[in-house]
């Protein structure tokens, strides 16, 4: 038995947290439950999802706004204490926007909306959150979003090169992401960023479970 503890975050705009909390309550049998953003704390949780969406509407800049929110300090100091973070798309953009990871996310190399299932290459198995991988091996994760050109400065690509916190890469790079960078994790190795969906990825019924066996290797990863 899991003594995982899940905390699915929402923002106003979230689309994809009821896709998340499902995936953990319901097929990975894990106790979750909702936090609402206003919240100042994460209570009991040990993992923490900043789902999909576009919190705040975007209308400033993604995850601009989503950084000041309440329950943003408390997330912060979580991680920084090694607690799981994962951003999924949108929680990808906060995590940037908020500092626990590097980089920013830009606007499609097309500058449009992109809805699709891509091929990802495995680039380090060696973390909670790719455990349940081969190295290299090819997986087929959906991706919806119009702001997910991975961009950061030549040293800090270099950094995450050297560091081995490049996650995951795009076999056919959609949106113009630098070095084709589809997810990367901070240097402690709790925190998570990822533009494609792997809650989307989790139920045998649609055909495709590559994403379950992330958040599957991340739930028995608590101890």
């Amino acid at each position: 038995m899991s003594s995982a503890r899940a905390g699915i975050v929402v923002f106003p705009g979230s689309n994809c947290d009821h896709d998340a909390f499902y995936v953990f309550k319901n097929i990975l049998n894990v106790d979750t439950k909702f936090l609402w953003h206003k919240e100042g704390s994460i209570e009991d949780r040990n993992i923490v999802v900043l789902p999909g969406g576009f919190s705040y509407g975007d209308y400033l800049r993604c995850g601009a706004i989503s950084r000041f929110s309440n329950i943003m300090d408390d997330i912060v100091k979580f991680a920084n204490k090694g607690g799981i973070v994962i951003g999924i798309c949108n929680g990808f953009q906060v995590l940037c926007e908020i500092g626990l990871l590097p980089g920013v996310l830009l606007k499609n190399k097309n500058l449009k909306f992109i809805c699709d299932t891509v091929s990802l290459k495995v680039e380090n198995n060696k973390s909670i959150f790719t455990g349940e991988y081969k190295i290299k091996e090819d997986i087929s994760i959906p991706i919806a979003h119009g702001e997910g050109n991975y961009f950061c400065d030549d040293e800090t690509l270099a950094d995450l090169l050297s560091n081995n916190q490049i996650m995951f890469r795009y076999n056919n790079n959609p949106n113009g992401s630098i070095y084709d960078i589809a997810g990367i994790q901070n240097l402690g190795r709790n925190v998570l960023g990822m533009m494609p969906h792997p809650e989307r990825a989790s139920d045998k019924r649609l055909g495709n479970v590559d994403g379950l066996r992330l958040l599957k290797g991340v739930t028995e990863s608590v101890l």
